[in-house]
């Protein structure tokens, strides 16, 4: 049983948007936890953030004018740079002195990585993470390097729904029926789960007898049998890392939210091998098609939710979506309490059939 209150976390990095559609000198306006965010990158490449509001009269300055280093409002022409420091006002004398400093706008730390730009949503109470909340999710192995395929998939949810879908291990014999991707067949799962930063994680395991298909397609394109880790964290990001024989491939999946009815599911995938790479157009489709299978699911389960149900979850299939519930809370509690995060995630071995 749960209670769902619709927490959105706070002080805590978010994936902001693929680094590949914020080109240099221009801006993009996004919503993050139901706030207005203007993505800016200068010229010069680097990528900032600021409150996508004037204080001045509240037109967003998305609506206005970049030219790689300020933007201007549309209204006044007033200018913000990319650390939302207000540095004129066009309609001041030179005889009125004035300190603009009284109309900064909020800046947002945000860093970029493999080709993914990640923003901290601070609670109001400091505007910088610590040094243990610096560490921003990071895909092992590739160092620098830009994915291969990206997709992104708005989900007509609040996050918590997501992020339980698309970590729940009893839903693909029915949401994802799809030949290429499993069989038909019922089988016995058995996973070792250990508790990690801020999260869990599966430890290494052979590709379920579930999934032979797959497991048939990796053997064909790297010659060795697929073995799957798999890690999640708050605030909703899942890295999966599969290695077959030379081989290793590695995908995120970021869950980021827009507002209380809103999602952004993003999956970014790294290692596919060169010559695989003509198969590209059909990988996007195929992922795509994935992820649009547990948004329709998650869309219909919104018929449900307007009768505010209690949601009833069992074990050990739904031990990953309780443990979810748990780690939010503790996040929560520790963020207002101003102490350490106590991880409430004990190692355990979970079975379940699917």
């Amino acid at each position: 049983m749960i209670d769902n209150n619709n927490l959105l976390l706070r002080n805590l990095w978010y994936y902001a948007l693929p680094s590949y559609l914020l080109k240099p000198g221009k801006m993009v306006a996004r919503i993050f936890l139901g706030e207005p965010v203007l993505l800016m990158r200068s010229q010069d490449g680097k990528v900032s953030a600021v409150r996508d509001i004037c204080p001045h009269r509240a037109v967003p300055l998305s609506c206005g004018r970049f030219d790689g280093q300020e933007v201007e409002c549309c209204y006044h022409g007033w200018r913000f740079n990319p650390a939302g420091n207000c540095v004129a006002i066009p309609s001041l004398l030179p005889e009125q002195d004035t300190n603009l400093s009284r109309f900064d706008v909020q800046s947002y730390p945000i860093h970029e990585t493999q080709g993914n730009i990640w923003i901290y949503m601070t609670d109001g109470d400091k505007s910088q993470p610590s040094a243990s909340e610096m560490e921003v999710p990071i895909v092992p192995g590739f160092a620098e390097q830009q994915p291969q395929l990206v997709e992104v998939m708005r989900f007509p949810c609040f996050i918590d729904h997501a992020v339980t879908g698309l970590m729940d291990p009893a839903h693909s014999p029915y949401v994802h029926r799809v030949w290429w991707w499993r069989s038909g067949k019922l089988h016995e799962e058995v996973k070792q789960f250990d508790p990690s930063p801020y999260g869990f994680t599966v430890r290494r395991h052979k590709l379920s007898e579930n999934m032979e298909n797959m497991s048939r397609l990796y053997w064909l394109v790297g010659g060795g049998i697929p073995e799957v880790e798999i890690s999640f964290r708050l605030p909703g990001v899942r890295i999966e890392e599969i290695t077959f024989g030379k081989h290793r491939l590695c995908n995120l999946t970021a869950v980021t939210p827009i507002s209380d009815t809103e999602t952004e599911v993003t999956f970014v995938l790294y290692g596919m091998p060169s010559w695989l790479t003509v198969f590209k157009p059909l990988i996007h489709v195929l992922a795509r098609k994935f992820l649009d299978q547990d948004r329709t699911v998650v869309e219909k389960q919104q018929i449900g939710l307007k009768y505010d149900p209690v949601l009833r979850l069992i074990k050990d299939s739904d031990m990953q979506a309780q443990w979810y519930y748990q780690l939010k809370r503790e996040f929560a509690r520790a963020t207002s309490e101003k102490r350490e995060f106590v991880n409430p995630v004990k190692s355990v071995l979970l079975r379940w059939l699917a």
